[in-house]
């Protein structure tokens, strides 16, 4: 049983990644429904907590049918980031998650996310200060390092773990591979295989497949996985891998009138949540995952990511319903 702090998460848990623009609570909601363990928030900014940002607090939002969720933060001061960690403590996650990983410029070159790779000492500290702020399990998601020649993993997991984290997630590329090249497991190999470390380590990057799952189950002796690009638009995924994991054989690919419901139910959702204006703008991302490998579907999706009010998208679908009512996947 893999557990952090008192959340117990089963043998082998598969966790939604936090991702910016998609980890809201109508893709949350979706991917619970087919099989997430353990879900996180988009990453927040600290200065947008503290300084009380309409966006910012709005990510606060989390449900009880979500739960075991953790909302994730991410910042460059210290101070900032006690702050913050108290804010998040107050909306009653069951844990709070510090983003150690994030590479985009705007965040990582002012020294948050993935910034502060280039301060292992820092890390550290922050990291021993946000445990002492608050009283929920806090964990850490993170790269191998800056470079490749900067890469301390082993080091940093069980520097974090002797201040407190109770589980570390760490995405196999480093800073500067962005998310290009194969995500290098090998280092998850070493960090579990440090005998200090006690706590769960969760490997991320490139799981696309209940395949590619097992295979770097079996290899790389992690506790779990966190996914994360792979579940756009496609929150079967989890489910997928559970039943192969369970049965070594594939379930079958969701019809049509799974992904039509479930592409309904997601925009249903964030219609409700956001207003129909934004609700239907910030859809427009997923179409293309959801309806992927469909033939000359490009008419109908051009028409769904212009499409301004609610009716027209539903009517859409449902003319997508209507024409590949045969289509199989």
């Amino acid at each position: 049983m893999v557990k952090i702090g008192n959340l117990e998460l089963g043998e082998f848990p598969l966790l939604l990644a936090p991702m910016e623009d998609v980890s809201d609570p109508p893709f949350r909601a979706v991917c619970k429904e087919n099989g997430a363990d353990l879900m996180y928030t988009e990453f927040i900014s600290s200065e947008g907590l503290i300084r009380d940002a309409t966006k910012s607090i709005q990510k606060l939002d989390i449900f009880e049918y979500e739960r075991p969720v953790g909302i994730q933060i991410f910042g460059s001061e210290i101070q900032s980031m006690r702050e913050a960690a108290a804010i998040v403590e107050a909306a009653r996650p069951d844990i709070l998650d510090i983003n150690y990983g994030c590479p985009v410029n705007k965040v990582a070159c002012k020294g948050a996310g993935a910034g502060i790779l280039l301060d292992i000492d820092k890390m550290v500290a922050m990291t021993a200060e946000i445990v002492k702020a608050v009283n929920i399990p806090v964990t850490v998601k993170t790269r191998l390092g800056w470079s490749q020649d900067t890469i301390r993993i082993v080091e940093v997991a069980e520097r974090l773990q002797d201040v407190g984290i109770q589980a570390i997630s760490i995405h196999a590329r480093t800073r500067q591979q962005m998310y290009k090249g194969e995500a290098d497991w090998s280092y998850l190999n070493l960090v579990k295989a440090n005998p200090r470390l006690h706590i769960p380590v969760f490997g991320n990057g490139d799981i696309d497949s209940p395949e590619k799952a097992k295979e770097y189950r079996d290899k790389y002796n992690v506790d779990g996985m966190m996914i994360g690009r792979a579940s756009i638009g496609y929150p079967w995924i989890f489910n997928e891998i559970k039943h192969y994991f369970a049965t070594g054989e594939k379930l079958a690919a969701p019809d049509l009138e799974q992904r039509i419901r479930v592409t309904k139910k997601h925009l249903d959702f964030s219609v409700q949540w956001k207003g129909e204006k934004q609700g239907i703008l910030e859809m427009r991302r997923h179409y293309t995952n959801y309806f992927r490998g469909m033939p000359n579907f490009k008419p109908f999706r051009a028409e769904m990511v212009t499409a301004e009010t609610y009716q027209h998208v539903c009517a859409v679908l449902d003319q997508v319903a209507e024409v590949y009512a045969d289509y199989e996947f």
